[in-house]
């Protein structure tokens, strides 16, 4: 019964995580803050042993990581918003496809080499998993470590072997 209680207000308060990034007002220390409740929010729905302790400090490093690169790209963004309000005639007039195209892959290049150093980080932990706590990596992958939505990764997540 406290597994079905702490999965369940672990799930409540996980959709709550994208939803502060979304409405959080940018800076580093929110970034930090969400970052550090994510963090302590996953080790403790996992329940690791002793033996699996070992693994949590590269997990930890490469999560903070990837908040922080997604960090900068906001930053990034945010300001680029900014000059193009200040002068929205001159973008129309004369759009650079070539550019953002180029703009968009750096920053999918990005996303990816943050993704990939996170899973490579997981896999040995997820090797000492058990099928209990497999499952709740499962749900926290998909709530607690926020990857945006879009139909490319919608699909993916019906291949899923719960």
């Amino acid at each position: 019964m406290l597994k079905i209680i702490t999965v369940g207000v672990a799930t409540f308060l996980v959709t709550a995580f994208p939803l502060a990034y979304a409405q959080a007002p940018s800076g580093a220390a929110n970034v930090g803050t969400l970052t550090d409740m994510q963090i302590s929010l996953v080790k403790a729905a996992l329940q690791l042993t002793p033996d699996q302790e070992k693994y949590w400090p590269t997990i930890e490093e490469a999560i903070r990581a990837k908040a922080q690169d997604r960090e900068t790209r906001v930053t990034a963004a945010a300001k680029r918003l900014a000059e193009l309000r200040q002068n929205p005639i001159e973008v129309l007039q004369t759009p650079n496809p070539v550019e953002f195209l180029q703009n968009r892959a750096d920053a999918l290049a990005q996303r990816s080499a943050d993704l990939k150093k996170l899973a490579s980080a997981w896999q040995p932990l997820y090797a000492t998993l058990t099928s209990d706590q497999k499952k709740r990596m499962a749900s926290l992958t998909l709530f607690v470590l926020p990857v945006p939505w879009n139909s490319t990764t919608c699909s993916a997540t019906n291949n899923i072997n719960w």
